[in-house]
């Protein structure tokens, strides 16, 4: 699934380790090295480990850039990532620097652990409750902002969103994109997880699926709710079907985790992950139930008309008035 475990030779330990690389998508250099950490830690993450004991940084310069822009956006790459890193109780100890057409960032997360230590990712049962740590429609979020200087593309979607709403969107996913999953994997020991994976380039869909076809038990993942960054799925729908954020398939960057729950224990795992006090994000981020698992043949559907649940971008007018986050769906 999401990382490799190999039983080592010595007394029941187990290496864990991971990688991830891929293009920038922002256009801070350094929230970018933050984003790209986050999202290798984010496997190790999604079965439960909490601790990684080494990182490296895989990085590519691009041979476009010339030689002063170089200088002053590779370096804060690096300490975007080391410092993501270093919040995540690990450090960076070495990697590999190529040359490349384009820019490449990302890395290697490794961690030595005992069994208790991660949850393998195939214990789902009938009667469990799903919940996803972090909102969708990062993708969108991102090209919206860059749409912003190109009016042919920013004609599409004027008539849903204004410019400083789509700038409140991109700040909260990039912000979102940044956030490590590490509460949500102390919360999921916490909590009895069964199973989980982190949501990212398969869109949520595509991760629910593929989480679905490790189970042990003849399970099926049923969504119900879609937590998305507010007026992102307005934008999608303006734009056709280029991104397909309601029907699950956009791609997220650095998502959250979807963790399967024994159903008496997902609100509490929520409400911990929202409360400030555990670290969560508060109530524009945080965790939401959004589905079920039930009896059926290893695959994850979305209902026909799930509810939208908009997510006020962090600092907005709209999320300073909420004092308190939007209740848990009913989904018995």
């Amino acid at each position: 699934m999401d990382s490799c475990v190999i039983p080592l030779r010595h007394g029941g330990l187990s290496l864990v380790q991971t990688t991830d690389f891929f293009y920038p998508l922002v256009e801070d250099p350094y929230m970018m090295g933050r984003i790209a950490c986050a999202n290798v830690l984010s496997d190790l993450y999604a079965m439960g480990i909490t601790e990684c004991d080494n990182m490296l940084m895989l990085l590519s310069l691009s041979q476009k850039m010339n030689e002063k822009d170089r200088e002053r956006v590779m370096p804060l790459m690096i300490r975007g990532f080391r410092d993501a890193a270093e919040e995540g109780g690990t450090s960076v100890t070495g990697g590999q620097t190529v040359i490349n057409p384009w820019i490449i960032i990302g890395g290697v997360a490794s961690v030595v652990c005992q069994p208790n230590e991660f949850i393998m990712p195939d214990g789902a049962v009938p009667g469990d409750v799903l919940v996803l740590t972090k909102p969708l429609g990062t993708q969108v979020a991102v090209n919206a902002h860059q749409w912003l200087d190109q009016p042919e593309r920013w004609n599409k979607i004027k008539l849903v969103i204004t410019k400083e709403e789509v700038k409140e969107a991109y700040q909260e996913a990039m912000f979102s994109m940044a956030t490590l999953n590490r509460t949500a994997a102390a919360l999921m020991h916490k909590y009895q997880a069964h199973a989980a994976t982190d949501v990212t380039g398969f869109g949520l869909l595509g991760h629910a699926n593929n989480l679905a076809k490790q189970q042990c038990s003849e399970v099926a993942f049923v969504i119900h709710n879609l937590p998305i960054i507010a007026k992102m799925a307005a934008v999608s729908k303006a734009c056709g079907n280029l991104f397909n954020l309601v029907q699950g398939t956009s791609s997220e960057t650095s998502g959250g985790l979807l963790v399967s729950l024994p159903r008496e224990q997902a609100a509490k795992f929520c409400a911990e992950m929202k409360s400030p006090n555990a670290g969560g994000q508060g109530p524009a981020g945080g965790a939401w139930i959004i589905g079920i698992v039930e009896k059926g043949d290893r695959r994850a559907r979305i209902i026909d008309k799930p509810r939208i649940i908009e997510v006020p971008p962090r600092g907005s007018q709209v999320a300073n008035q909420e004092n308190s986050p939007a209740p848990s769906p009913n989904l018995s």
